[in-house]
Formats: C-alpha cells, structure tokens, sequence
C-alpha cells in the first residue's frame, strides 16, 4: 500500500494530497508443513516485492510457492511439492496471464488426459495414486488441520474490463482450476482468485477472455509442479514431479526406499 501510494496509484477520493487511498486485496494459503511460524511476510516484504516486480518470474520453489504442498488428501506423509507457476494465452493481440500458488487439497493432473502429475502418493511412494480414483474406490481420506490448504492467485489482461467484468473473468479461471486440480474446490480448500485489467490492448469478445483465462490458469497451474523441487524436513520428504518422473525412469531395483 505505501508502494502505490508513493506512485499515485489507488481510489481518487479526492484532489489533496493524501485523498489517493490504495486498496490491496490479499489472500493467503498455509505453507507451514515446510516453513517456520516466526517467519513471516510483511510491509517491508510487500515493498521490496513491488519495487522488485519485473518481466522474469520465477516459478516452482519462489514466493507464495516456497512452502506450497499437494496431493494431501491420505495425509501428508503421501503428498508431494507444490509451487507457483504463470502461463499466458494471446489472441488476435489480446493477452490474458495467470499467476498460481498451488497448494491444493487435490492431485494437479494434465487437463488433456487427466493422468495426475504430482499428488497423493502411493503406499511405497514412488507412484502416484490418484486421489479421485482412490476415494472412489473407498479409500477413506485422512483427516487434516483446517485450513491447510488452497490455490490462489490472479488473472490480469490487457484488454479493458469493467470491474464487474473482472469478477467474471476471475470466476471464469475457477474453471481452469477444475480442468488443472482434482478434486478441487474441497471443503479443505480456500481457492481465491483475482482478476485486473491493464486495458491497454484492443477489446475482445468477453467469452473469448472468459475461454482464454481458464485456459491460462490450468496451464500455470501445470508449470507450478513441474517447476517445483523436492524438499525433505525431519518429518517430511517431499519429491516434486520431476522426482518422481527420475524414479520411474530408474530400474526396479534401484528405486528409492518407502518414504515416511
């Protein structure tokens, strides 16, 4: 807030100085299987976050991914890393981005085939189980702290929208959420979306945007497990998708021993 206020960006309420009031959502998600309570982001970190704020975006490990986990719905000892991820659709000029922290309740799956990609792990922890395919079949979930989990992120274009039309926009990436993440949208899960609007391309068909978004969000929210690392704590090891994509590689004998 004191970033935007500096830069004149927020609410005119008036035409004195200080009548430029800056509204900043927020959003959060639980990072603390891997992280420390004492460390947490605050005014300063939102400041330097502003002023670092540039085209190149790290994903995976970075920012709201550091901690991000998936795949917990049979307990945390079968889940995998999570991360953040970005991807953008552009048509006819027009260009609608996604940046998503995943750290969902759920599988992330391939939205062309469905097969997962990093999630809930099986008993041996070196082949993904599929969450959707194991509770169906009576696989009983394990019981989790509240609140543990969540996917949120935003949807910006550049085509001018109408801030009612950005609330469609960001409803419109749930979708994409639906197509990347299963199950999704669990009662352990608080996914939040936000939208916004540059407005400094052309207009395009409103369904197009809509089309585009969800589109955009799957796809970041793909990246953010294929670009994650694998990380182990005391208690906890957690291999990324690409640690599992190694292990099946690697013949039969030579496969890591059972995780915790």
């Amino acid at each position: 807030m004191r970033w935007l206020e500096e830069e004149g960006v927020g609410l005119y309420v008036g035409s004195a100085p200080g009548q430029v009031v800056p509204i900043v959502p927020a959003a959060v998600l639980f990072d603390l299987h891997l992280g420390d309570a004492r460390i947490r982001p605050d005014a300063a970190a939102g400041y330097a976050a502003c002023q670092a704020a540039g085209d190149e975006i790290a994903q995976g490990n970075a920012g709201a991914g550091a901690g991000a986990t998936v795949g917990k719905l049979f307990g945390m000892p079968y889940a995998m890393k999570g991360g953040i991820g970005t991807a953008s659709v552009t048509v006819d000029g027009v260009t609608v981005g996604a940046l998503i922290a995943v750290n969902a309740l759920g599988d992330v799956v391939d939205p062309a085939t469905g097969q997962p990609i990093a999630g809930a792990r099986t008993e041996d922890g070196q082949q993904l189980r599929g969450s959707v395919v194991a509770a169906l079949a009576g696989d009983k979930p394990l019981a989790l702290l509240a609140g543990a989990n969540t996917t949120i992120g935003v949807v910006a274009t550049d085509a001018p929208l109408t801030k009612a039309q950005c609330q469609r926009l960001a409803g419109a990436g749930h979708d994409g959420l639906a197509r990347a993440i299963r199950p999704v949208h669990t009662m352990s899960d608080g996914d939040t979306l936000f939208a916004l609007s540059t407005g400094m391309a052309g207009a395009l068909d409103f369904n197009v945007l809509c089309t585009m978004a969800g589109e955009a969000v799957a796809r970041a929210c793909v990246n953010a497990v294929q670009s994650a690392q694998g990380m182990t704590t005391d208690t906890l090891a957690l291999p990324a998708a690409s640690d599992l994509i190694a292990a099946s590689a690697r013949p039969a004998g030579a496969r890591a021993r059972k995780s915790p």
